[in-house]
Parts: C-alpha cells; structure tokens; sequence
C-alpha cells in the first residue's frame, strides 16, 4: 500500500506540470500577433505582440536603402538618411513635418556618407514646411509659392534639414563633434573628418518653412545645418522662411553656397563657426531677425590651412534687428572672413553697427570692402556712421539712396520663392 501510494503521488505530480505546461502553451497561443502601434493604420486592438506589421502614413526612422520620394510626402520623427544610402527628392516634392519636441521633434538628418538628391528647378522648387501647412504638390507646379494658411514670420513647427560631412572643422578637440539638436547617443550626428572634397549629395531649389522647433531649453535647430559639408557637394537656390534660430549654420567644411534668401528669423540669418573657408555668394538677409544678419565665428582649436570663407554680392534689407548687423569674432577666436559687396538697407537705430572690428582686424582675420549703406532716417534717429560702422575706415563704406546701390544681391533668379511671390526681393 505504501508502494502503491507513492507510485500514485508521482503520477499525480507528472500529471500537473503536464497540465501546467500545455496550459502555459494554450495561453501563449492565444496571444495573437499584429500591428499594436495605436498611430499605424493597421492597428490591431486584439493583437498582443507585434508583428512588425506596422504601415504609417509617415515616413519615420533610418533609410537604409536608397530611396525616392516625390508628390507630398509626410515626415515624423528623426529621419535618418544612414552611411551608404542615397535619398532622392524629385522636383515640386512638398516634405510636410510632424509636429514634436524634444527627443520626438522632427528632422531630416544626412549622415556622413549619406547622400541628399534634393535638387527643384526654377519652375518646380522643393518644399519642406509644416504639417499644418496646407501648400501642396500640385500648388507647386500651378507656381503658387506661397503658404495659403500660414505666416511668413510662423516658425518653430518642426525641427529642420541637417546634412553632416567629411571635411575638416576646426574644432576644440578631435577632428569630429556632434552636431547641435542631435543626441550624443546617436553617431549619425557627428560630423568633420579629413575630406575636404567630400561630396554629401546635391541641395538646390530648396525651400525651407517654419522650422527650428527647440530641442531642449535653448537649443534649436536651423532652416539648414551643413557640418563639415565638403566641397564636392552642391547648395545653391536656397530659401529658408520663418525659423525659431539661424537661417543656415556652417559648422567647418568647405562648400560653396550661392543664391540664398534668408526671411524672418529668430536668431541669425547666416552663421559661421569652426573654421568654415567656402564661399557665399549672392543672398538676401530680409525681415526681422532676433540676432543678427551676420554671426561669424572664429575657429574654436588651432585654424586650419583652408583659408577664409568669403561672403560676396549680399543684401540686407530688414525691418528690425535685435542684436549687431554684422558681427564677427574678435581677439584670440579672430573670424576667418571676407566680406565685399554688401548693401546694408534700412539701418534704423543705432544699435545696428558692425561689432568688434578693430579687435578683428587686429586679429588679421579677414578683409571688408565696398559696403553701402541706407539710413531710414539720420535726422530723427541721429544716426552716424562712425558709429554704426565703428573703427572702419570710411574708404570701405558708401552712403546711397534707397535703390541706388551699386553692389549687392542680384534677385533675377528667385522668381521661384516665396520671399519674391511677397514682394519682398
């Protein structure tokens, strides 16, 4: 009887886990399988573990193959064009942003070795604007520019474009960083190298609207960042409207840019740092500004053998600036530019001078000639000129008339702007 019971016993345990097992597996099988993201449009409120399904409306996360959008097409997130890969964006392309902050906000990324096709035409320019922006496709190729719902002065939608590169930064240490709105956790955004000619694709007929949503407290992105972009790459017929910071911001790099409209920015329309030596060339600085229309800065380690970067042929017509109308680095963090052929239009206040550029010249950091100037009204604002271009020799400034400038930005080739379309240029 003992025997028999302990023979029973067993039985009995063998038979429970059996039970417990199979019942542990009818459970498991019960679990169906499908999209559980409540944002895709295939949702599955009864699926419990995900598939990977998932089809969205938006475009999201790393490309990894080469890819080609065209039409209107939605962004969500950090997009991420990864090392290797090649994006295209055909002309008359409308890019709408998804709204988001911080670590959600949206981005399009270049990666170094990633490449941008971006390249509009004259007559079917590139759009990237907001979610909220009802500017389509097909307004694009009828040649409306012009959002039909949202102000040329509406920024901070969405983040913004960021192209990293292999060229050479001046840096304060290393040959590479991490590009400002991008987490350290990510490597897809770190830019600088040693390939000045490095090529990171084509950026032309491009518009840029309400962007520079921040990232963090004061940390926004600009219309357009360009990290140690090398000069094999092509940007030209570039405009950014409406951004929380910089129109564009050059981190190093050597690559040439011509044919920029910069309209209604918080911070600084163009903005150069750590040792940029491309040329600029032809550009509108328009509208408002929270900074100043120039911010040039000096290199931050040792400068580099690559020379000056040069802005020639501009414009500056604004209607109100917060800080300096040009300000270059002085002393020991001396700018490395040269600045010819600028017209600056309506100067209003004295506030609006050209700082530091007896501690730049000191430095040898660049040349300035041919500038001319228009004062709004000298009398009742007692505007000199010795003092809104201080410590400048007067042979390197000219004052003229509204209109009768004989240097500056030539606007015969943006028919294709909104900036144009508003009667702006």
């Amino acid at each position: 009887m003992k025997m028999k019971k302990k023979i029973t016993a067993a039985k009995t345990v063998r038979t429970m886990a059996v039970l417990s097992l199979a019942a542990t597996l009818g459970l498991a099988s019960c679990k169906k399988e499908g999209c559980t993201d409540t944002a895709a449009n295939n949702y599955d409120e009864k699926a419990k573990d995900d598939d990977g399904s998932c089809t969205y409306d938006y475009i999201t996360g790393e490309i990894t193959t080469n890819t080609t959008w065209s039409g209107t097409v939605e962004i969500k997130g950090r997009v991420t064009v990864v090392d290797g890969v090649t994006l295209t964006i055909q002309p008359g392309t409308v890019i709408k942003a998804h709204p988001g902050t911080g670590a959600s906000a949206t981005v399009l990324l270049v990666a170094r070795g990633g490449m941008l096709m971006a390249n509009g035409t004259a007559n079917s320019p590139i759009i990237f604007t907001a979610l909220s922006d009802n500017i389509t496709s097909a307004d694009v190729a009828a040649g409306n520019y012009a959002s039909p719902n949202l102000s040329p002065t509406t920024s901070g939608l969405w983040g913004g474009v960021i192209v990293n590169g292999k060229a050479e930064g001046s840096f304060s240490a290393g040959t590479e960083e991490q590009v400002e709105g991008i987490p350290t956790s990510d490597p897809n955004g770190l830019y600088g190298g040693t390939d000045n000619n490095d090529n990171s694709g084509s950026i032309t007929y491009v518009s840029i609207r309400h962007s520079g949503i921040e990232l963090d407290a004061g940390n926004e992105i600009q219309g357009l960042t360009l990290g140690a972009v090398g000069s094999a790459t092509t940007v030209n017929n570039i405009e950014i409207v409406g951004n929380n910071d910089d129109g564009i911001e050059f981190f190093g790099g050597t690559v040439d840019v011509n044919n920029v409209v910069i309209w209604n920015v918080l911070d600084d329309g163009l903005d150069t740092d750590k040792g940029y030596s491309g040329d600029i060339t032809n550009f509108f600085l328009i509208g408002s500004f929270g900074g100043s229309p120039f911010e040039l800065d000096g290199p931050e380690g040792t400068p580099l053998a690559t020379g000056n970067h040069t802005f020639m042929n501009g414009t500056v017509n604004h209607t109100s600036i917060v800080d300096h109308l040009l300000d270059v680095d002085g002393g020991s963090k001396t700018t490395n530019v040269d600045l010819s052929n600028i017209y600056f239009n309506s100067i209003d206040n004295s506030n609006n001078r050209v700082a530091d550029y007896a501690d730049w010249t000191a430095g040898m950091g660049g040349t300035m000639s041919s500038f001319q100037y228009t004062f709004v009204d000298s009398v009742t604002n007692n505007l000199k000129e010795d003092t809104i271009f201080m410590d400048m020799p007067n042979n390197i400034t000219t004052s003229v008339a509204a209109g009768a400038n004989t240097v500056g930005a030539t606007n015969s080739g943006f028919g294709w702007t909104w900036a144009n379309e508003a009667g702006q240029l």
